[in-house]
């Protein structure tokens, strides 16, 4: 692969004669006039050196190398300070601020190639270590929860599927609700005005980095590792950000031994491509006939997506005591597919976990519901091990 060096510097002179220089020894170029436009083209073309030039006008190389260090696009592109000051203090001010390497105009050719080099180099040992790093992290097993519509306790499922895997295994287990503007883990958890997942989702895929992952999740009394979606209904815009939900469910993987999200309701893009990532998918849904049979539809959908319809687990959730409930063997029987369990209504134990902020298994852990929640995590588990 062709190096790629952006050259930011005002000479428009410094610019021809040093671009083809490196132009012939076989590197990409690309050129800045200035500090601003500089700072563009690194975030935009993310180049694999830059060359910078110090006296600029309206903000100088120093300036443009703290902006650069401060940017988790470019904070460890390679800095190649080109400026006329052979002043030593200006030459500690330039490594102060975040410069690899430092050269005096005029400098002769060989040697700025040498310098060049020098630097690439250590670029691809640091990528070679990052991917050894990398192949060698492991991957914790990615369980993605949804239904056909909204109200049928994804939520309240997903939180205590997360809080039974945690009671069995006693392993990090993230819980991440993965609907911007729909959040209601974070109040039923007292855990309310949460920004985490709002961030992550604000900025471009490479910003999506491990540790600024790490730093979202929230913990919690139960064990739980929590990243929180937010309450307000104007932020439903970031679920568009298909790229950094990529991003985000690979960074979550190397994070804890189960990560379980939140998948709300329907299958939008970002949705679709999550699924993928998942090792289980499982659906929730209830005993009325428009929603088996919408939820047959989304099982055919998902399928078509690649994953094999046999890993895909159903949970019949009755959430409210009725006469008018169909059996689990009736909803099996329309639906054309397993269910892997029935969840009885248990509304008592729910209302009384959200007052004490806390997943309802927590709080009534020999609960009938909550044994039928430790049911599905001893699936999970065995298929984890299994894969």
């Amino acid at each position: 692969m062709t190096e790629k060096i952006l050259i930011i510097d005002d000479d428009v002179d410094t610019l021809r004669l040093v671009g083809l220089m490196l132009q012939r020894q076989g590197y990409q170029i690309s050129a800045a006039t200035n500090g601003e436009q500089g700072l563009a083209k690194a975030l935009d073309e993310k180049p694999d050196i830059i060359l910078l030039d110090v006296m600029m006008p309206d903000m100088d190389g120093y300036e443009v190398t703290r902006r650069l260090r401060k940017n988790p696009t470019t904070q460890s592109t390679p800095i190649l300070m080109f400026t006329a000051k052979t002043q030593l203090d200006d030459k500690v001010t330039g490594f102060e601020v975040g410069a690899d390497d430092y050269l005096t105009k005029p400098t002769h050719p060989a040697e700025l190639q040498a310098h060049v080099k020098a630097l690439l180099g250590r670029v691809v040992v640091k990528r070679d270590d990052e991917m050894a790093t990398q192949s060698h992290e492991h991957h914790g097993h990615v369980i993605g929860i949804l239904s056909v519509r909204g109200g049928l306790g994804v939520s309240s499922v997903a939180t205590n599927v997360a809080a039974a895997l945690f009671n069995r295994t006693q392993s990090d287990v993230i819980l991440a609700e993965l609907i911007p503007g729909q959040g209601t883990i974070g109040m039923d958890l007292g855990l309310p005005g949460q920004k985490g997942l709002n961030e992550l989702l604000s900025g471009s895929p490479v910003e999506v980095t491990k540790e600024k992952v790490q730093s979202a999740l929230v913990s919690h009394g139960s064990g739980l590792k929590l990243l929180l979606a937010s309450e307000n209904p104007s932020d439903v815009y970031l679920s568009s950000q298909v790229d950094q939900y990529t991003a985000l469910v690979s960074r979550l993987s190397v994070l804890a031994r189960f990560i379980v999200l939140d998948l709300g309701a329907g299958l939008p893009p970002f949705v679709q491509k999550v699924l993928t990532l998942c090792h289980e998918q499982i659906i929730v849904l209830e005993g009325a006939a428009n929603t088996i049979n919408q939820t047959k539809l989304m099982i055919d959908e998902i399928v078509n997506l690649g994953i094999d319809r046999l890993d895909i687990l159903v949970v019949l959730n009755n959430r409210m005591r009725s006469e008018s409930q169909m059996a689990w063997t009736e909803v099996q029987q329309k639906l054309g597919h397993s269910i892997a369990t029935t969840l009885t209504p248990a509304p008592e134990m729910f209302i009384n976990a959200a007052r004490v902020h806390t997943p309802a298994l927590t709080s009534q852990p020999t609960n009938v519901t909550s044994q039928q929640f430790l049911k599905i995590a001893d699936l999970i588990i065995e298929h984890e091990k299994a894969k």
